[in-house]
């Protein structure tokens, strides 16, 4: 069937996190004793708060279509939010809610880049971010920075980058894979050769927004001088244990929204009515499990980056903000064990996932062929057996 399937389809690749997750679920169905370190999803229930509020919305009727843009409500409580948190003023007109942070990015993808439209993409990206770009028949101009530079470009990378045909810039602080977060002053440094180039786009991926181990999040939207010219993408999934909720928002210039709001009409209405009463309450009340699940992921971070000082030949930094820690595994490249061969790192992955038992994602999907993502949302014993049976199989390779 695959020559009746579009060759837009073709085209895009299948998300690498997702296609191991599914891998480890598969192997765990048939009761193989697999540590999960794959997905991006905190591993933590929704605040009871919250649930409860969702509870009420379903008991006061609210089962019924929503406008496109999202409740005026939740719009309000969105823009209060920015203000709050990032000192930026939006409009609810600016902001429109979606079916997830993913869709966010692909409703402003499609509203803004044309055929052969460049979008520059920094590296290591969120798998999703070129392959949205394939979808938009825009060309992907990667950006990569290594781990000798915490995984963040600098200015001049930028603007090496930039042509007449750049469109838009794509990025996430914090990242995803890398855990990186851009400082205030690293941010001023791109926001000033965006603002000697008034034709490009931003895009803001915020969605870790509040697992935050750093001095506080800083969003390039706060540079006055490029402000009119940031979409902000954040949601409700990693900050809030919202994820299976499906809400996520974009802020930015009036007539992305708008455009947005068209496209999405076309494409999936409003967002769930129940999903956005529980984000209304999540965004206006009490913020005290939020901190309280940073603060067990940041003494889990500590834990996974002290037990691999037993494998040096791993180079990683430290994470200062999401769930991930993203070693270089070059080191280990072209060793062997009992006739396998590990050329890459997703050749590296497979054989963690068969010889520790240990489920990881090759850092291919990410854009950095020498790295693999681990994912420490998971439980501090979890974290000790993944670790422990990771550096025994890594001492295997000779």
């Amino acid at each position: 069937m695959d020559d009746k399937v579009a060759k837009r389809i073709h085209d895009i690749q299948e998300s690498s996190t997702l296609q191991m997750a599914r891998l480890s679920r598969e192997l765990i169905a048939q009761g193989l004793d697999i540590i999960n370190l794959t997905l991006g999803e905190p591993d933590f229930d929704t605040p009871l708060h919250i649930r409860e509020a969702a509870k009420k919305a379903i008991d006061d009727g609210f089962t019924h279509y929503t406008p496109v843009l999202g409740y005026p409500e939740l719009r309000t409580a969105i823009a209060d939010k920015l203000k709050r948190d990032s000192n930026l003023d939006y409009l609810p007109s600016q902001i429109i809610v979606s079916t997830g942070a993913k869709h966010s990015l692909i409703n402003i993808i499609l509203s803004i880049i044309n055929k052969d439209d460049e979008v520059i993409i920094p590296a290591p990206f969120w798998v999703s971010y070129p392959e949205m770009v394939k979808l938009a028949e825009g060309k992907v101009v990667v950006v990569s920075a290594k781990v000798d530079q915490d995984y963040k470009i600098t200015p001049a990378q930028l603007e090496a980058a930039i042509t007449p045909k750049t469109r838009a810039f794509i990025f996430s602080s914090p990242s995803n894979p890398t855990g990186s977060v851009y400082s205030k002053e690293e941010l001023a440094g791109l926001a000033k050769v965006f603002n000697a180039h008034p034709n490009i786009i931003v895009i803001s991926d915020e969605i870790y927004e509040y697992i935050n181990y750093s001095s506080g999040h800083v969003s390039l939207a706060q540079f006055p001088e490029i402000n009119h010219r940031v979409v902000v993408v954040n949601g409700m999934s990693k900050g809030f244990a919202m994820t299976g909720w499906r809400i996520g928002y974009a802020a930015g210039p009036e007539w992305i929204i708008k455009a947005c709001e068209k496209l999405q009409g076309q494409f999936t209405s409003g967002t769930c009515s129940i999903s956005q009463k529980a984000a209304i309450c999540a965004l206006t009340s009490d913020m005290s499990p939020t901190y309280v699940m940073r603060d067990s992921f940041l003494k889990r971070r500590n834990l996974i980056v002290e037990r691999l000082k037993a494998a040096p030949e791993l180079k990683y930094g430290i994470p200062e903000g999401a769930f991930y820690l993203f070693p270089d595994v070059s080191a280990y490249l072209g060793r062997s064990y009992q006739g396998m061969t590990i050329h890459t790192s997703e050749d590296l992955s497979m054989y963690l996932l068969k010889e520790a038992r240990v489920s990881t994602v090759s850092g291919a999907g990410f854009g950095a062929e020498e790295c693999i993502r681990l994912s420490f949302a998971t439980s501090e014993e979890n974290i000790i057996k993944a670790c422990d049976r990771i550096i025994e199989a890594l001492g295997k390779l000779s």
